[in-house]
């Protein structure tokens, strides 16, 4: 059977995940910013939840872990970065692989919002968990990465099939949005997009998942290689133009 994703708010802006495999009965919770409301929608779906895969250390991705692993027993896949946070059953990194059940995650190095940052792509299922590394029309904010690091993170998510469902940690795509407009005015695409994102927040809709197809036409940072765009940003190489619009951004 299909792989099931349940998706909550959580917090201000962040959304919860909760992968289930109906054959098994395993549930990942992904990422953890609220320990106590992910026990409360687990059991409203009548799951039990076995695993957590961590993304990266933030206390909004892990701060949850210890409540979980008490009222479950679940078992912590994660960065060694989260051991910051809480303990870790199995620590992963770049090129390992994770099951529930009979479906495998790959573990890829999306570094740069943090030295640590993973993301889950679960090829056969046609999705993957990219915590704060890439956003719709964003991506998160360079804390402890550098810019030629952080490019190479997003050309690795860039790699994936066009049709994967990326699942992003927070709603922050209206304001991602109008960044993208400054920084790429001309591009048709990202102003249909745009339309899109202003209609379903009104109607209070999520924009997570979004489409990594979507994304490579629209996102100016998965875009810092476009000719368009390091003529207008600066930049000898895209991980200069990435590094001047993420500086951009901040500021914005």
């Amino acid at each position: 059977m299909t792989l099931k994703v349940h998706q909550f708010p959580c917090l201000s802006d962040n959304y919860g995940f909760l992968l289930h495999d109906p054959d098994s009965g395993e549930t990942a919770a992904i990422d953890t910013p609220d320990g106590e409301e992910y026990l409360r929608q687990a059991k409203a779906q009548g799951w039990a939840i076995t695993h957590i895969w961590n993304t990266h250390w933030h206390p909004d991705h892990a701060g949850g872990n210890e409540a979980i692993v008490e009222a479950t027993g679940a078992k912590v896949i994660a960065p060694t970065e989260v051991e910051k946070l809480s303990s870790i059953d199995r620590v992963v990194t770049h090129g390992d692989t994770v099951q529930l059940g009979e479906h495998r995650a790959d573990v890829i190095d999306v570094s740069g919002h943090t030295n640590g940052h993973i993301a889950f792509h679960l090829p056969d299922d046609k999705i993957a968990f990219v915590g704060d590394s890439v956003f719709a029309l964003g991506c998160g904010r360079m804390f402890e990465g550098q810019p030629q690091q952080f490019w190479g993170s997003l050309q690795r998510i860039k790699a994936l099939p066009e049709d994967t469902v990326l699942y992003c940690a927070h709603e922050y795509t209206a304001a991602n949005a109008k960044f993208a407009l400054h920084a790429d005015p001309d591009n048709a695409q990202l102003q249909a997009y745009a339309e899109d994102i202003t209609a379903k927040r009104e109607r209070d809709e999520p924009t997570v998942p979004t489409v990594l197809s979507r994304e490579l036409a629209t996102n100016p940072f998965l875009r810092a290689d476009d000719p368009a765009l390091a003529e207008r940003w600066g930049g000898g190489a895209p991980h200069e133009t990435f590094a001047a619009l993420r500086a951009a951004k901040d500021d914005f």
